[in-house]
């Protein structure tokens, strides 16, 4: 039987944005209590799916953890009135496509990279070898693709979809000009960035080099704190925080010492000034990040 996702939160984020967020509930899983990528790489840590509705329209900003997840977007979406949707992925990872399926009638629309990756990894996710249990089946593919940026409108919404090497080398961030209003997906995380592809940190230092030059009035990202999310969004601090944890990331491979600090001592200043804050569960996947850094060196 399906499990309802009973704490799933839906924030409206401006007069045209929806965010729908689950996780971060304290001693509570939502799939299972054994290690798998659904909570562990998302629930536990807090995620957040978006929606630019206007009217009749809406485009989805990632298809969220799970079928139900997904299916309690569309349903919210339908009940505003909603009826024509279109997807937008910001890229290629488990928790952002797993709910690809109750969109299938819908246009998908993801860079040409992404979709690359969806396809040469699908039998993988379906089956659950990928990232482990549970798998996605069937992955619904993209049906639309670009590569050096796409921009597109719900209404008289204007969207500007801009690649950023960052994370991951196929992001995808959603920007909204109307309000500057900057959906980062995964290359911007609170507490600190997941690291996917540790042989490439030096790339996604000038993707945060060139997120920086970017003019925008607020920050949200997939993972983050609901109440900074519902409030005020993240500024430019979230990128510099960003940086300092990648730059030092890069130093771990041969600093057993800076290899050893706990996150709270890692991310001291970010800490302090604000920009980012302290969630426990960040620990194991700081420790994580340490060791895939640490073991490509070795």
């Amino acid at each position: 039987m399906e499990t309802v996702p009973e704490t799933m939160r839906v924030l409206q984020l401006g007069k045209n944005l929806i965010g729908f967020y689950d996780g971060r509930v304290p001693g509570k899983r939502y799939h299972s209590s054994e290690p798998n990528w659904l909570d562990d790489g998302g629930y536990a840590l807090g995620i957040c799916s978006y929606a630019v509705v206007y009217g009749a329209s809406a485009v989805v900003y990632d298809t969220h953890l799970s079928l139900a997840h997904a299916r309690a977007i569309r349903r919210a979406l339908e009940a505003r009135g909603v009826r024509d949707i279109r997807v937008v992925l910001s890229h290629w990872h488990l928790d952002h496509v797993a709910g690809n399926a109750v969109f299938d009638d819908c246009e998908i629309i993801a860079g040409e990279e992404t979709a690359r990756l969806l396809i040469d990894k699908k039998k993988a996710i379906e089956a659950g070898t990928l990232d482990g249990l549970p798998g996605i089946s069937p992955l619904v593919l993209p049906t639309t693709t670009f590569s050096e940026g796409f921009d597109l409108s719900c209404g008289d919404v204007g969207i500007e979809l801009r690649p950023l090497d960052i994370h991951s080398r196929d992001g995808v961030a959603m920007y909204l000009p109307g309000d500057g209003t900057l959906l980062a997906g995964d290359t911007l995380e609170d507490t600190v960035t997941y690291v996917d592809e540790p042989d490439r940190l030096a790339q996604h230092l000038d993707g945060l080099a060139k997120l920086a030059t970017w003019d925008f009035s607020r920050i949200l990202p997939n993972h983050g704190a609901p109440e900074r999310i519902a409030g005020p969004g993240y500024d430019a601090g979230l990128i510099d925080a960003t940086r300092i944890y990648v730059e030092r990331l890069i130093g771990v491979a041969q600093d057993d010492h800076l290899a050893g600090l706990p996150l709270k001592a890692f991310l001291a200043e970010p800490l302090a000034d604000g920009a980012i804050s302290y969630f426990e569960p960040y620990e194991a996947v700081h420790r994580m990040n340490i060791e895939k850094v640490r073991g490509r060196a070795a």
